[in-house]
């Protein structure tokens, strides 16, 4: 069931996406997902230093 849900999204993806629309939309995830990680990587960091202190 898990690919054929993926399957129809892909199919859905090409007929709606021309080439430039699909890897624009592509990268735009992917730095969002960028901002968030290093966001949450720094957020860690920064709550190590100060648990360490006390």
């Amino acid at each position: 069931m898990k690919k054929f849900t993926f399957l129809t999204l892909a199919i859905f993806a090409l007929f709606t996406l021309t080439g430039c629309d699909a890897i624009g939309t592509i990268f735009k995830a992917g730095m969002w997902w960028a901002f968030f990680l290093i966001g949450a990587v720094i957020a860690v960091i920064i709550w190590l230093f100060t648990r360490g202190k006390n």
